[in-house]
Order: structure tokens, then sequence, then C-alpha cells
């Protein structure tokens, strides 16, 4: 945690010297640093939380998911545009000769799944371009206008953020932080392992009570009559997918605590947050083509093209889901 804090204080240098920061697309830039950092901090309270002092902890984790999650917004703007731009050309655009309907445009690993049918696969990836085509343009001008301005809003607010007194008084306790952890009595010698066990059972348990068994399938039937209707809320089954995420999260952080972070990340770990990663970018981006389909008085070839993105981002979400499981159900290597 001293290290962490470390990090966001040289991040928040960083900041300070290049005024307004450098751009979104810049990996190395000081908010992203700050909110890695951040996440990290907040990681480590919660798995560690019972060595920790508990009115400290119960201040400042509310306050570093604060800042991540107020940092964050700016990125996720940008890369869900890229997302859905690439995925109506990839839709609209001409079909390949070799493979007009490869399995690989549904998120699926080459070879196609087993269990996948041969016409599901087809109608997957033959859209009627020709009048996807038509739409397609005022389409993406539509979810740039949205996304781009959501993006600037969304920077503005991160520029606020970093200067404003609340700012101020979550940098003040990392600063503190960076050298003196508010441990209990007694836990300074306290084994870290069975508290790093302990986010692994959790992360365990999320991902025996998935609402989706059928997920160990190719094609979920049931979820997507529910994410290609009109119903605006949320998709129900998303939800504790999104859980898993940040439990797998916790884990990855909690073993690189007990293990250090120079052991390697197993392959099974890394295609685990790889396949999550995708199912929240997919859902999230489903999500942006559904809104965008509600702007009144659009074309009617408009929304039937955000209609075609946001089914093909749904497909997108039961690939990552599959592909999860496929990769979870393997036995984990025999690393520490």
């Amino acid at each position: 945690m001293r290290a962490q804090a470390t990090e966001f204080l040289r991040a928040l240098r960083l900041h300070r010297e290049n005024g307004a920061g450098a751009p979104v697309a810049d990996h190395t830039d000081a908010p992203r640093a700050l909110r890695r950092a951040a996440r990290r901090i907040s990681g480590s309270l919660h798995t560690f939380q019972a060595l920790l002092d508990g009115d400290w902890s119960e201040a400042i984790r509310p306050e570093l998911a604060w800042l991540s999650g107020t940092l964050a917004l700016e990125h996720a703007y940008a890369s869900r545009l890229d997302r859905l731009l690439q995925a109506l050309h990839r839709l609209s655009g001409p079909a390949s000769p070799a493979s007009p309907a490869s399995p690989v445009s549904a998120g699926y690993p080459d070879p196609p799944p087993p269990g996948l049918p041969a016409q599901q696969s087809a109608d997957r990836g033959a859209p009627d371009r020709g009048a996807l085509t038509v739409g397609a343009a005022k389409a993406g001008a539509l979810l740039d206008r949205q996304l781009t301005l959501a993006r600037t809003r969304a920077h503005s607010t991160a520029l606020q953020a970093l200067g404003s007194s609340r700012f101020h008084a979550v940098a003040d306790k990392v600063a503190v932080l960076a050298s003196d952890v508010p441990l209990v009595p007694g836990a300074a010698g306290a084994d870290l392992r069975p508290l790093a066990a302990a986010a692994e059972d959790r992360l365990t348990d999320a991902v025996a009570a998935l609402p989706l068994v059928t997920a160990g399938s190719p094609y979920n039937a049931a979820a997507l009559i529910h994410g290609l209707s009109p119903d605006p809320s949320p998709h129900p089954q998303d939800t504790p997918w999104h859980q898993v995420r940040l439990l797998l999260r916790l884990h990855r952080y909690a073993r690189e605590v007990v293990v250090g972070d120079d052991t390697p990340v197993g392959v099974r770990l890394l295609a685990a947050g790889e396949a999550l990663d995708r199912h929240r970018d997919a859902a999230e981006a489903a999500a942006a083509a559904a809104q965008a389909a509600r702007t009144p008085r659009i074309a009617p070839a408009t929304a039937y093209a955000l209609g075609v993105l946001h089914a093909d981002q749904r497909h997108e979400v039961e690939a990552a889901r599959y592909a999860f499981q496929h990769c979870w159900r393997k036995e984990p290597a025999g690393t520490p």
C-alpha cells in the first residue's frame, strides 16, 4: 500500500507539472496513473480491511472509488465510440470473399465452437448489408456526436475533480499512507494468505452463482431474447458478470501482495480477465447503441443500423461469456 501510495503521489506530481495532462490516447498520462494507483489501494483496503483501522478505511474507500470512477469515464467513452464505429464498418462494409460469415466476427475463437448451429453462425455474420449501409453513415455520425459530447463532459468533470477540495483531501490521506499505514494492533506480523484466500473464495463462489449455466454453450438464446428486446432497462444478466470481473481483479491484486508482483500471472487468469473485459465493453457498447436508437425523429434506416449494431454487440457479450467459461474450466497451472 505504501508503494501504491507513492505511485499515486508520483502521478499527482506529473499531473501538476503537465497542467491539463496528456491526451486520453496516451497510455502513460497522469490521470490514468492516478486511477490505477487509487484502484489498487482501494483493492488492498477491501481485501485486507481486517488488518487496517476500520474508521480510516471506511472514510477513504468511497473517496478512492469516486476518484477512480471519475477518471475512467473519458477513456471509456473514447473506447466505446471506437468500438462501435469499427463494428459499424465491419457490419456494413463489403463481406470477405473468403469468409463472408466468419465466426471470428462474432468474437468466437477459430475454429467455431462446437454446438453453434451453422445457420445461426451464418445469420450472425451476414446482416442485410444493402439496407444497413443506407443508415450506417448517419448512425455513425449520431454515435460520434453523442459519445464525443459525453467524452468532452467527462474530461471537464475529471479536470474539475482534480482541482477540487475533495480530491485534495484524498491526496492528503494518500500522502500519509505513503509513510504510515494505519494498522490495527498486532497486524504488523499477520499472515496475509488467509485473507488473500478469502478473496479467491469470493471469486469462486461468484462464478459458481452466475445466472447462466447455458454460458457453457456457445449460444445463449435466453439471454439474447432480453438483450435484443426494446426494453431500455439494463440486461438482468450483466450485473453478476460485472461483479465477477471486479472480484477477479481483487483476487489478482491480493495474489500480487502475497506472492509478489514480479510473479507472472497465470494464463488462465489473464484469459479470464480479458474475456470479462470484452464482456463489459460489449455490454456497454450495446447499451450506447440502444440509447442512440431511442433518439427522437431519427430516420428508419438509421434506427435499423443501430438495431443491428446493438444485436451485434449483444452477440459479442454472449461470445465473451462463452470464452470466459471455456478458459475458467481449465485447471489452473501449478503456480503459487
